[in-house]
C-alpha cells in the first residue's frame, strides 16, 4: 500500500481537476505543506489540523499537506451553526471564535493515546443528529479505494464530484480518483441542478447522488441522457424509494444501489449496474474487503448486520461528551444497528434499523418498510413512519407525509390496504409542508 506522500510525488503537477484549478492546487499544496510543517516537531503528539473550507480548492490543497506532514486532520461542515462550532473548537482546544473564517485551517491540539498513524477525523451524525467524528486513518480509506476498484474490476477510476468533501460519500470519491490517477470534476449540486455541467460527456467513471437529488435531477428534465453516459450512478445516504427506482429503470440509469456508511469508509456491499438494469434491487454484493454476516436469525433468515472489515474506522469519538469508543466489539465485528438478509446469490438486502423497530400489539414493524410501501403508492412526495407510545397497542404506527396536490388521506390508506399486512398499517396520518432531513437525504427521526 502506498504512502500519501509517494501518491503525490507520483502525481504532482498533474491535471486532475475538471471544473477546478488544477495549478492552484498544487501551488496551495505546497504553500500548505510548509506551513504544517513548522507544526510537527519532537511531540509525540501530533498536531491536528482542522479543515472548513467551502472552497474544494482549498479543502483538498489543506487535506493532502496536512497528511502529508503527519498531521492528524478533522474535517468539518463550513455550514455549523455556533452552537456546533463552540462544541468543536472547545473539544479539540482550537483558538477561534465561530463560525471560522471561509479559508479556515486551524491547528490546535489532538490526544490520543500514543504516535501512531496519522488520523483522519470525518465527521456524520447519522440520523439522530449528535455530533460525532469517525477516526480513520490512511490505511484503511485505502483498503477501502482498492475494495471499490477490485468490486468494479478497475485499475483506474473518474468521478463526478457534487457531494461534500467533508463527507464521506465525497471524500472517497477524491481518494479513489487521485490515488488511481484518474480525474475528478467538482461542482456544486446546485449547479448541476440548474444544468451548469462541466462535462457535456463524462469520461468512463462515475457520480454520487443521494436519492433526494436523483429525484430532483430526474423531475428537472434534460439530465437523463447525461447520467446514463455513465459507468455507474452510485445511489447511496438513504433507502430510495420504488417510484424513483422504476423512472431510473425505465430510463435505462445506470443506477449502483449502494450499502455503506462513514463508519466503514463509504460501501461495503453494491449492486452492479447490469443487474439493477435487469430488474434487481437490492444492495448488491459484499465488496472483496468486507465481510458480512447475519445474527439472531428470523424465520425469514433476516436479523442484525454484522460488518468485518479492514476499512473500519478506529472509534467514534463524541463531541458532547468526550467518549472515544472502539468501533469493533471484542469479537472482532461491527454491529451498525441495521437489520437485513443475504439472498442465496450473496445480495444484501436491508430491511431498517433495530433502534427505529416500532412494537405494535407485540408485533416488530420497520419504519422504512412502511414508508417504502408509502412512497410505492405514487401519492406522496416524502414519507416518515414513527412509533407514538399508545396506552391500547405499547406503540402506534405513525406516517407523517407531504402530500402531492389534491391527495386525501383516504385515498393513500385505500392503496396501501393490500400492501401490508393490518399490523403494519399506519394507525394516524399527519400531513406536513417538508420532513427533517439532512444534506444526504437522512431523515431526522428525533425530530420527527
Amino acid at each position: 500500500m502506498q504512502t500519501v506522500g509517494e501518491i503525490l510525488a507520483q502525481r504532482q503537477g498533474d491535471n486532475w481537476l475538471i471544473g477546478a484549478p488544477s495549478d492552484r492546487f498544487w501551488q496551495l499544496f505546497q504553500a500548505r505543506s510548509y506551513q504544517f510543517s513548522s507544526l510537527t516537531g519532537a511531540e509525540s503528539t501530533p498536531p491536528l489540523v482542522l479543515i472548513a473550507s467551502p472552497n474544494s480548492v482549498d479543502f483538498l490543497a489543506d487535506f493532502f499537506a496536512a497528511l502529508n506532514q503527519n498531521c492528524d486532520v478533522l474535517l468539518a461542515n463550513p455550514a455549523w451553526g455556533k452552537l456546533e462550532w463552540k462544541q468543536v473548537l472547545q473539544r479539540f482546544q482550537l483558538e477561534t471564535a465561530p463560525p471560522l473564517p471561509a479559508d479556515s485551517a486551524l491547528a490546535g491540539k489532538h490526544r490520543h493515546e500514543a504516535k501512531r498513524e496519522p488520523e483522519i477525523l470525518i465527521p456524520t451524525g447519522g440520523s439522530s443528529g449528535r455530533l460525532k467524528f469517525v477516526v480513520h486513518t490512511w490505511q484503511t480509506l485505502m483498503v477501502a479505494v482498492q475494495g471499490f476498484l477490485d468490486h468494479f474490476e478497475l485499475t483506474q477510476t473518474h468521478a463526478y464530484c457534487v457531494l461534500p468533501l467533508y463527507h464521506v460519500s465525497g471524500l472517497m470519491q477524491v481518494l479513489r480518483t487521485f490515488t488511481s490517477g484518474g480525474t475528478l470534476a467538482l461542482q456544486t449540486f446546485r449547479e448541476l441542478d440548474r444544468g451548469d455541467r462541466w462535462l457535456r460527456h463524462p469520461p468512463n467513471g462515475f457520480i454520487s447522488l443521494v436519492p433526494t437529488q436523483l429525484q430532483r435531477l430526474l423531475e428537472r428534465g434534460g439530465h437523463t441522457d447525461w447520467l446514463a453516459q455513465f459507468d455507474a450512478v452510485l445511489l447511496g445516504g438513504a433507502p430510495a424509494w420504488p417510484d424513483l427506482i422504476h423512472t431510473a429503470r425505465q430510463a435505462k440509469i445506470p443506477l449502483a444501489l449502494t450499502y455503506g456508511m462513514t463508519e466503514t469508509a463509504a460501501q461495503v456491499a453494491t449492486l452492479h449496474p447490469q443487474d439493477f438494469l435487469a430488474g434487481q434491487t437490492h444492495s448488491g454484493r459484499v465488496l472483496p474487503h468486507v465481510q458480512i454476516r447475519i445474527e439472531q436469525h428470523s424465520a425469514q433468515s433476516i436479523g442484525a448486520i454484522a460488518i468485518q472489515t479492514d476499512s473500519l474506522g478506529l472509534d467514534i469519538l463524541h463531541v458532547d461528551t468526550a467518549q472515544r469508543q472502539p468501533l469493533a466489539q471484542p469479537n472482532g465485528w461491527f454491529y451498525p444497528d441495521d437489520i437485513g438478509r443475504l439472498d442465496e446469490q450473496g445480495g444484501l438486502h436491508v430491511v431498517g434499523r433495530h433502534s427505529h423497530k416500532i412494537i405494535t400489539g407485540g408485533e416488530n414493524v420497520f419504519p422504512e418498510e412502511v414508508e417504502t410501501a408509502i412512497q410505492s403508492t405514487g401519492l406522496v412526495k416524502d414519507v416518515a413512519v414513527v412509533g407514538k407510545r399508545d396506552r391500547h397497542w405499547g406503540e402506534a404506527v405513525v406516517a407523517i407525509y407531504v402530500a402531492k396536490r389534491g391527495v386525501t388521506t383516504a385515498q393513500i390508506q385505500r392503496a396501501l390496504k393490500p400492501l401490508l399486512a393490518p399490523y403494519k398499517q399506519p394507525k394516524r396520518w399527519i400531513v406536513k409542508a417538508n420532513l427533517p432531513r439532512n444534506a444526504q437525504g437522512k431523515l431526522n427521526r428525533k425530530n420527527l
